[in-house]
């Protein structure tokens, strides 16, 4: 038997139910669910929807897993959903073809689920997706990347420091995204992995935190000392390879890019420990999508994706401090007034 407790208490999975705002006016419920309540990206999407569901009357309920990658986690908080009365879920899929069948119990059984940030597989398991263009927050480091090595773009060693062995489709746009901007041929552009060329090191993975960035780039420094670039999947996982260089004393040979925009990210940019980043906006998307939920209750209206894109695309820009020719940027003093977490 299953059980769930609320105001984080833990469930048969590792579950961590929180409970959220709510209005004695209005009984409409909305689900968010995140991969994890400690990384402060989906810290701050917890704020932006609770904040919007204060705003509407309307009861929120977040649930979590305990890393990157509890997909057992999510299955359960959808069926607790389903059986709560949600009008609605918003969910950042751990494993984005994995969560599928609980996805289509949920729409089944009447509730709108909208992915955030992380879409699924295939993409009209959804509703509707709310989510940096996360290819093209790949794309804008790539680009960086090879503008700022210039000619040394041909002898590039590059280090993969990817998410989860799920391959999730955040991290497989993004990598592949990072790819194309720098030059590299993806080959098929739904895999991780399958590339030719000689550039690439290794792909290791991270799980999205510290411990597992450092981790991972121990193990491909094994592989090649002599890299001197670094894709990481999100800031975390790149203040955890700065400290696995530092160790080593070739920090400053290294130049890591990353994508998020939490502010910690932004103060490493700052600190040249992280030489570009794509800054997305985790408020946005979860405000956007109460709101979407409710607007679904009320006249069984469905979001539109952005022109051109299959999802609704909340943003992204580059913060650098060291901006080259060709790729618009941002500065860190900029983007620390628009950061995260």
């Amino acid at each position: 038997m299953r059980h769930l407790f609320a105001s984080a208490a833990v469930g048969a999975f590792g579950l961590l139910a929180l409970s959220g705002s709510a209005s004695a006016q209005s009984p409409m419920t909305v689900c968010l669910i995140t991969k994890t309540d400690t990384n402060p990206f989906f810290v701050k999407m917890k704020e932006g929807a609770e904040a919007k569901a204060k705003e509407l009357g309307i009861k929120l309920q977040s649930y979590a897993g305990r890393v990157d990658g509890d997909s057992d986690s999510q299955v359960q908080a959808i069926e607790s959903c389903i059986a709560g009365g949600a009008k609605g879920i918003l969910i950042a899929a751990s494993d984005t073809k994995g969560i599928v069948p609980a996805v289509k119990k949920a729409r089944d059984a009447g509730l709108i689920v909208i992915a955030l940030d992380t879409p699924l597989e295939p993409l009209n398991s959804a509703d509707a997706t709310f989510a940096t263009d996360n290819y093209e927050a790949g794309v804008l480091i790539g680009q960086w990347a090879k503008a700022k090595m210039g000619a040394e773009a041909a002898n590039a060693k590059i280090a993969f420091l990817d998410l989860t062995p799920q391959q999730p489709s955040v991290a497989v746009l993004r990598d592949q995204g990072f790819m194309e901007g720098f030059g590299i041929d993806v080959m098929d552009k739904a895999i991780v992995g399958d590339e030719s060329d000689k550039r690439i090191v290794g792909h290791d993975i991270t799980n999205g935190n510290e411990e597992g960035g450092r981790q991972a780039m121990e193990n491909l420094l094994q592989k090649d000392p002599s890299i001197n670039l670094v894709y990481t999947i999100n800031e975390p996982a790149a203040a955890g390879a700065y400290e696995a260089l530092k160790s080593l004393g070739v920090a400053d040979k290294v130049t890591i890019v990353s994508v998020d925009g939490g502010c910690p990210g932004i103060a490493n940019v700052k600190a040249g420990v992280i030489g570009a980043t794509s800054m997305q906006y985790p408020l946005k998307m979860a405000a956007m999508g109460v709101e979407a939920v409710k607007t679904f209750a009320e006249s069984g209206k469905k979001p539109e994706a952005s022109a051109g894109l299959d999802i609704t695309n909340t943003g992204v820009d580059l913060v650098t401090d060291k901006p080259v020719d060709g790729v618009k940027s941002m500065d860190s003093a900029a983007a620390s007034k628009a950061c995260w977490g």
